[in-house]
């Protein structure tokens, strides 16, 4: 079950799902459960926070990992303040408000920026980024400065406690 200041990584198959899950690894999305809301940054919604009904959802895995030190009081307080700040699309460090990981890091500043990846097994940047940025109109930020939900899985602070799978609809 959930507990406060759990962290929720999340896989699925929507296509930019697959596509940032291909570059970087297991996860697409990022969220943290505090005070029975999940906060977390949305493409359609920027920072937002959501009851757990609005947001599990079927045809999704969710993994429950557990941070080691996290003051939930400190941690919401700086969530609220950021409710309402809009969707970092390009990803670049600089942008203008949140993706997901970038999200999470600014409220648990224990990870690490890392170079960022766009590519697959086949590509240093796959034909969904290229796409994705020539609608943007901006270059894609390979090797930037970035986090991403898969390398904030793998921090020595967090640990694994377990997956949910939203089958209430079945």
């Amino acid at each position: 079950m959930l507990e406060n200041g759990d962290l929720i990584f999340v896989r699925e198959d929507t296509e930019m799902g697959q596509a940032i899950q291909a570059s970087t690894g297991n996860y697409s999305h990022v969220a943290i459960f505090l005070d029975g809301f999940i906060y977390h940054a949305t493409v359609e919604g920027g920072v937002l926070a959501q009851s757990p009904e609005d947001f599990f959802e079927a045809e999704k895995v969710y993994d429950f990992y557990r941070c080691a030190e996290i003051d939930c009081p400190e941690v919401k307080k700086r969530a609220e303040s950021l409710l309402g700040a809009p969707y970092n699309a390009s990803f670049y460090p600089d942008g203008d408000g949140y993706y997901c990981s970038q999200f999470i890091s600014e409220l648990l500043p224990i990870f690490e920026t890392i170079p960022m990846k766009f590519g697959d097994e086949e590509e240093e940047i796959s034909p969904f980024w290229e796409d994705y940025y020539r609608g943007l109109g901006l270059a894609v930020p390979l090797d930037q400065p970035g986090t991403n939900p898969s390398q904030l899985a793998q921090s020595p602070q967090l640990q694994f406690k377990e997956r949910y799978l939203d089958d209430l609809d079945s």
